[in-house]
Formats: C-alpha cells, sequence, structure tokens
C-alpha cells in the first residue's frame, strides 16, 4: 500500500541546522508519532509536509503524489493543527469557519456543529479573546470537518488540561478506525503517544534516529535499575545513566541484557517512551536503534 507520506533523501538547511537524508514513511490508516528534542527539526518536517518549507535535495511524497504537480488536490485532503495561532484575531469563531469552510469543498458543516458543541466553543467569541485551549478546539474542529484523509498535529495537547488531552486522543482513535485516515502527531507529551501512536519516527539533532513501530522502539531497551556498588562490576555499554545517593538507573539495548546478566538485586523494567528520550539525551548514544 503507498504510505500517506514518504521522505526521500530529504535534507533542509537552515544555517548551521540541517535536516540531513530524511528516509522513513507514514503508513496510511495509523497514528504516527514524531518525537525529538526542542531544535531536533519535528516542526521543519511538519512544515515541509505542508510544503511551506522545501528541500534543498531530495522530495517528500503525500498521498503518493509530488506538491510540484498537485498541490492544491494534496492540501484540500489533509487537516493540520498547529500549536501556533494562524487565525485572524479579530474575527469571531463564526466569521473565521466560513474563511476556512471556502477552501474545502469536502466541508461538512454538520459535523463541524457537533464539535463546537462538544467543545463548548462559542460562535460570536472573537480569536483574541479565545484561551490557548479554546483556539486548539476550534482548529481542531476546523481541521475534522472537512473530513481530511491525513490529520497532521503539532503540538496539538501543549498546554491543555489533561482531561481533554484525554478526550483529544479519544477522537483521534476513532478518527483512524476505518483505516481509511492517517493521522501524524508531533508532540514532546510522550505519555500521549504511548497511549494512542501505532508507529513512532524519532529524530535528534536534524538525523533519524528510529521509524517503525512503537512496539519496536520500546522492545530494543530495557530499563535496569540498583545500587551504585555494582555499577562497577558490570562493565555495559549504557545508553544513558543516571546516579544518586539511593543508587543508579540506566537504559541500555535488548541486546545487553542477556538472561541472568542482571539478577537480584537489580531490577530489570520495560521503559517509557519518555525514558528513552531522556537516556539517549542524556547519554547522546549513536549506537543504531533497531529497524
Amino acid at each position: 500500500m503507498t504510505p500517506v507520506i514518504e521522505f526521500r533523501h530529504f535534507t533542509r538547511g537552515n544555517g548551521a541546522f540541517v535536516l540531513r537524508d530524511m528516509n522513513f514513511r507514514v503508513e496510511r490508516g495509523y497514528i504516527t508519532g514524531l518525537i525529538g528534542p526542542n531544535g531536533s527539526g519535528k516542526t521543519t518536517l511538519i512544515r515541509s509536509i505542508m510544503n511551506m518549507i522545501r528541500p534543498d535535495e531530495g522530495e517528500i511524497r503525500v498521498f503518493g503524489e509530488s506538491y510540484r504537480d498537485r498541490e492544491r488536490e494534496i492540501k484540500q485532503r489533509i487537516g493540520f493543527v498547529y500549536d501556533e495561532d494562524f487565525f485572524y484575531n479579530h474575527l469571531t469563531i463564526r466569521e473565521m469557519k466560513k474563511v476556512v469552510a471556502s477552501f474545502y469543498p469536502t466541508w461538512n458543516e454538520g459535523a463541524f456543529q457537533s464539535y463546537m458543541r462538544e467543545f463548548g466553543l462559542p460562535e460570536r467569541r472573537k480569536i483574541r479573546d479565545l484561551s490557548k485551549g479554546m483556539k486548539t478546539k476550534f482548529a481542531l474542529a476546523a481541521a475534522l470537518a472537512h473530513e481530511p484523509e491525513l490529520l497532521v498535529m503539532d503540538e496539538p495537547t501543549s498546554g491543555l488540561d489533561p482531561v481533554f488531552r484525554r478526550d483529544i486522543l479519544t477522537i483521534l482513535s476513532a478518527y483512524i478506525r476505518d483505516g481509511s485516515k492517517s493521522v501524524l502527531f508531533s508532540t514532546h507529551i510522550s505519555t500521549d503517544l504511548e497511549r494512542i501512536a501505532d508507529y513512532i519516527v524519532y529524530i535528534d539533532g536534524g538525523e533519524l534516529r528510529f521509524s517503525g513501530t512503537k512496539e519496536e522502539l520500546l522492545d530494543a531497551y530495557v530499563l535496569v535499575k540498583g545500587p551504585l556498588a555494582l555499577l562497577k562490576s558490570n562493565r555495559v555499554p549504557y545508553v544513558g545513566l543516571r546516579q544518586s545517593p539511593l543508587g543508579f538507573e540506566a537504559l541500555l539495548g535488548t541486546e545487553h541484557a542477556a538472561e541472568g546478566a542482571f539478577d537480584s538485586p537489580f531490577v530489570v523494567e520495560k521503559p517509557t517512551l519518555d525514558d528513552i528520550l531522556i537516556f539517549t539525551q542524556e547519554g547522546k548514544s549513536r549506537a543504531p536503534i533497531a529497524r
């Protein structure tokens, strides 16, 4: 099946920072999480998917097509929710909705009104008077109302309360249920992705560290905890290590955690996405991640 997004040797420089030789796919019918530390290139990737940034080398194909040939048609099939505010702040929600709806022949007014009621949004309030959370709700309602095949979200849950963050995840899970729609979800809140992501793309310093299923990434590592006295006797290539007066915890590749190598008093656990992000950043290991 043709991927919904495909990066082919995509390279883009911006001063000293270079997003280098990106090669990965976003699979159709799934939720893909885009993760990485601040400044890793996530927003550059998101903007390039929307053709706001063009590559110095390589290309991006969306729905199997190039922006060079079919930009308008491609963008009409995409819904997007950015962390930044791109609305006209002097307009009301109702007025801004009319502007957005005019771009999409597939606009579903009934669906939009349903989301407005669900999110408790006041149509007559001006955009400038909305809280950050309410702006995000409006952006999501507008993105979903034209029934896009691909939903691109850049830090959509940042600044939202936990209840509405959970509601968004439920909405996204329902959105892809029929297998014809896809989500690319960039966020620094990795617990959100642990709940709903099927695939993970992990970039760091402008380089692709991992692209594959969430389970493949989580299974590539183990988290080991134990007393400090045992550190010197175990010469293991830790990806990242933390020490305190109470002991240590370290992330290492699954291949280095052979059965029996970390018996009691060690504790071996499965890491979270947060653990992987934190420890790989602290250790700055460039060892290959499982593919």
